[in-house]
């Protein structure tokens, strides 16, 4: 991994408790070697080891050991108890999609998560469908869950995005990467299995490309396509995460390229159109312009007769420029906005339902401050929601900063702060 994709650490002067020796995080980080005993002798006597990122109320953390190497880990369904700033924050399950599912379909324990996916990623092995045939004429179960007891492919995109910390901004963090990204979501790719395979042997996150490591990520991409070939009886699907750079129409459907990937995915005709009515925001012309971005999650296959990745199912994710997930061409505003004044907040994720939650949240205030961005008026449905969401945080006693979008975007500096000096590019 180059140094450039490493985000340092904002939380400043994290401490963890090893075996009742505080230890600075950014020195376990840095020489991880130099604690092997200290991790083995917490991990042996106590169990666990504790984050003082509020020295009133440590949190454990796991210690888990692979290949003779230590690292810490958030405790499972604790991650919103940290501070904000730490490391092993984690969204508040009330303010998540994830806390609709049950047990069986995200597992999280001390050695890992387990997530059940709605699609299957070993299917009989037949003979792929040519280029221009679609298997997204109607709507996949993979897409947008049937079953609350297994993800689609949103609710799995949204639950690597939220682990990874990337529907959180922080206004002490470098401007984020296409490569802080990838460095955040390999890592938790490789504390998860999904349909009892390893996410990290299924899922491709792009790379960004840089010449000195070129030959390696083509050597990479390489390995994971061979992986899709036949295994007697069975062929393996694979995941595709990576941003949308062009789509480009072909004799028999769309020729869809991803940044940084050199090589192109295809997909019918059936399917990008699908793609575009599931997800009109991401694709539409305004929001490019207002520099969102589009993240896809692609299934894959592998055509048995030129080898090209043909891609079965999908979902785009409109992000802001620094990769807040938003809804709306009015949020990805309002993102903008937050982070250009300084703003802590988060976006919650939905997954595959539909729950209510608000558009953003500022973590810098006390209680949070929740922000609604409301894009229609005269609507008498919708109207009366908003009025329900605001008796709601009301009687919650969340502070509620509106936008009512034909109204000009209201102040969102802090109060009493002046706006933040731009910060050195990450």
């Amino acid at each position: 991994m180059s140094a450039a994709d490493e985000e340092p650490d904002h939380a400043g002067g994290a401490r963890v408790r090893l075996a009742g020796r505080v230890v600075p995080l950014a020195a376990l980080r840095a020489h991880p070697g130099r604690f092997v005993s200290l991790f083995g002798k917490a991990r042996a006597e106590v169990g666990h080891a504790e984050c003082l990122c509020d020295p009133d109320r440590p949190q454990r953390l796991v210690i888990r050991c692979r290949a003779g190497r230590y690292h810490l880990a958030g405790w499972p369904e604790q991650g919103h108890l940290h501070a904000t700033t730490c490391p092993w924050y984690r969204t508040d399950p009330a303010l998540s999609g994830s806390a609709s599912y049950p047990r069986e379909a995200i597992t999280s324990t001390d050695s890992g998560t387990a997530i059940r996916l709605a699609v299957p990623l070993r299917t009989r092995s037949a003979a792929a469908p040519p280029v221009s045939a679609g298997r997204a004429d109607t709507p996949s179960h993979a897409t947008r869950g049937t079953s609350r007891r297994a993800l689609g492919l949103l609710a799995l995109l949204h639950w690597l995005w939220e682990q990874a910390r990337l529907s959180l901004w922080h206004p002490r963090a470098p401007r984020r990467t296409w490569g802080i990204c990838h460095a955040r979501l390999s890592r938790q790719a490789g504390e998860c299995v999904v349909n009892r395979l390893p996410l990290a042997s299924v899922l491709y996150v792009v790379p960004p490309y840089r010449p000195a490591t070129g030959a390696r990520h083509a050597a990479d991409f390489e390995a994971f396509t061979a992986r899709l070939s036949g295994e007697g009886s069975q062929r393996r699907r694979g995941l595709v995460l990576g941003e949308i750079r062009r789509v480009e129409p072909t004799p028999y459907g769309v020729r869809i390229g991803l940044a940084h990937l050199r090589a192109p995915l295809f997909a019918s005709r059936a399917l990008h159109e699908r793609l575009r009515r599931s997800h009109r925001t991401a694709f539409a012309g305004h929001s490019n312009k207002h520099g969102g971005r589009q993240v896809v999650l692609c299934l894959v296959d592998r055509h048995p007769g030129n080898g090209y990745l043909v891609i079965e199912d999908a979902v785009v994710m409109l992000c802001s420029a620094t990769y807040i997930p938003v809804e709306s061409s009015y949020e990805l505003r309002m993102s903008e906005a937050l982070t250009a004044a300084g703003r802590a907040f988060l976006k919650p994720l939905r997954y595959d339902g539909t729950g209510v939650f608000p558009d953003f949240v500022l973590l810098d205030t006390t209680p949070h401050t929740y922000v609604e961005v409301w894009g229609i008026r005269g609507r008498e449905d919708y109207e009366q929601r908003k009025r329900i969401k605001q008796a709601h945080y009301r009687g919650a006693g969340h502070p509620l900063l509106e936008w009512a979008v034909h109204d000009p975007l209201p102040d969102v500096l802090p109060r009493g702060r002046r706006p933040p000096a731009t910060l050195p590019p990450g």
